[in-house]
């Protein structure tokens, strides 16, 4: 489920849940956030990408409505955003959903060329924290943001690049070559420097309004039949309510 392998200073964390695209579950979530903690014990980088053809999937659809699976997954990203090591995402295939969030938490972006991302939550009738939102906005800016989120459209590597959300167009090797360059400088410097970029008001507190449509939208009759729907592969009916 969980692949982790040490070159040199670098430590590289792999998504292995390859029968269900890399899609996240709560055992899954768990292991990466104790994972992530680990390896920044003593590793100066830290490298996340997923097994076979695609980074992540999102979360499993079967879990995702649990309170426990969204806040394990919360834990999770703020692990990444949090510890004291740069943390770079190798993104392959394609990043959609909590898949996306991953690479928000992380530092540094590597995307493949052939690779997208996508925030699909308005066709399954739930949506993203805030978080998730402002720190897709510091990064791409609001106008790609909103085609990403409202638009539920998806972004091709290369868009990912233009935008600001890739910092480079490679592969996992590649990632990997970078984050051994890294690991050579300074680690107080970046330890510094990585709060400093971090601290972009994205952990801000929701407003009352925000925190009420965040839950109406995740205990929702839409989000019972966006769920339907994917398993029955067919087109969602949103009424609403």
């Amino acid at each position: 489920m969980l692949g982790v392998s040490r070159d040199g200073d670098v430590v590289t964390i792999e998504l292995q849940r390859e029968e269900r695209r890399n899609a996240l579950n709560l055992e899954l979530v768990s292991r990466l956030r104790d994972a992530v903690w680990t390896a920044a014990e003593d590793a100066r980088v830290i490298v996340l990408t997923g097994r076979g053809p695609i980074f992540s999937a999102g979360a499993d659809l079967s879990g995702v409505y649990s309170d426990n699976f969204l806040e394990t997954l919360l834990e999770m990203l703020h692990t990444i955003e949090s510890v004291p090591v740069p943390v770079i995402s190798a993104i392959n295939g394609a990043a959609l959903g909590a898949g996306v969030q991953i690479a928000l938490a992380s530092d540094l972006r590597v995307i493949e060329p052939d690779a997208y991302i996508a925030i699909p939550a308005a066709k399954l009738g739930i949506t993203v924290d805030r978080w998730t939102v402002r720190r897709l906005v510091s990064l791409i800016g609001g106008g790609p943001a909103r085609t990403i989120l409202l638009g539920a459209e998806p972004v091709s590597g290369a868009d990912a690049y233009s935008f600001g959300f890739a910092n480079r167009l490679g592969t996992l090797a590649d990632a990997q070559e970078w984050a051994k360059t890294i690991a050579e400088l300074a680690p107080l410097s970046l330890r510094h420097m990585k709060l400093v970029l971090n601290d972009d008001g994205t952990r801000d507190p929701d407003s009352t309004q925000q925190r009420a449509a965040l839950e109406a939208a995740w205990t929702s009759q839409d989000a019972q039949e966006g769920r339907l729907a994917r398993q029955e592969k067919r087109a969602a009916k949103f009424m609403g309510r």
